[in-house]
């Protein structure tokens, strides 16, 4: 099982359609995939997930299982001020250390509405990931310019479904 996560909690956002495409991308190839999307962490996430609280907010339990389960990630991966959503990050430091990341595998897809196409993030979340021994694709997809590249279902120029269609197919077999 591969678990697929929208890297933000911002209505309406781009990374959950690319994250519904991609999941689409791996279904097609007889791949299963889950989507966690960051805007439907606990109210209480930020106070109630973390150090001695980890254990007690029961609505992050599932989302919490669901990572230690899964032994794959695509990062859907949005660019915040010359780096990745805070909300990410503290998802990231809500989960298990270091088991539920440790060893396991990822691949980040950056997006933003500038030209660097979330470049910055993903070399901050990599730093991350590397840390906590956490193997990433060395394929990373940049799409830059989103805002003009996308509808409703996804991204839709060529390009940057090529892109998606190919990390998929590596990913596949990393």
């Amino acid at each position: 099982m591969i678990t697929i996560i929208s890297g933000t909690n911002r209505e309406n956002a781009n990374s959950l359609k690319i994250a519904r495409q991609y999941q689409n991308i791996l279904q097609a190839k007889g791949q299963e995939a889950s989507i966690i999307d960051l805007k439907k962490l606990p109210e209480d996430f930020l106070t109630n997930s973390f150090y001695e609280n980890k254990e007690a907010n029961e609505a992050f339990q599932p989302l919490m299982n669901q990572m230690k389960a899964s032994q794959k990630f695509i990062f859907i991966v949005p660019e915040y001020n010359g780096s990745f959503p805070g909300i990410l990050k503290l998802f990231i430091d809500a989960l298990e250390f270091p088991e539920t990341l440790k060893n396991k595998k990822c691949a980040l897809v950056g997006l933003s509405a500038g030209v660097q196409g979330s470049v910055l993030a993903m070399s901050h979340l990599t730093d991350i990931f590397n840390y906590l021994a956490m193997h990433v694709l060395a394929q990373k997809i940049k799409l830059m310019g989103i805002n003009d590249r996308m509808s409703e279902d996804g991204v839709t120029d060529e390009i940057g479904i090529q892109l998606l269609e190919e990390q998929a197919a590596a990913f596949i077999n990393f």
